[in-house]
């Protein structure tokens, strides 16, 4: 079972990353993994496991903010898709 929360220690080891994958996938890392800002959250995560500080990892919350704030703004649509109306109408 995935443990609860999300500490701040050194980056797992291939022999720990096949055990955690045998259990199940942590679904912050997976929630993570498909927002594209994973590289940013492993930086993050490894500044706060070296400094246990996180206002030694500002420039790491930063980048990992930005990066999830690009994924989260709505997209524009397609021009080419017609508009959906929503139903019932």
């Amino acid at each position: 079972m995935a443990k609860p929360g999300h500490s701040w220690n050194r980056r797992k080891s291939k022999k720990e990353e096949e055990e955690e994958e045998e259990e199940g996938e942590d679904p912050v890392d997976a929630m993570i993994a498909r927002t594209g800002c994973t590289a940013q959250h492993w930086a993050l995560q490894d500044c706060m496991a070296e400094h246990r500080d996180w206002r030694r990892c500002q420039p790491h919350v930063q980048a990992f903010r930005d990066c999830m704030a690009r994924q989260q703004r709505p997209r524009p649509q397609d021009p080419e898709q017609p508009q959906r109306s929503p139903p019932g109408h």
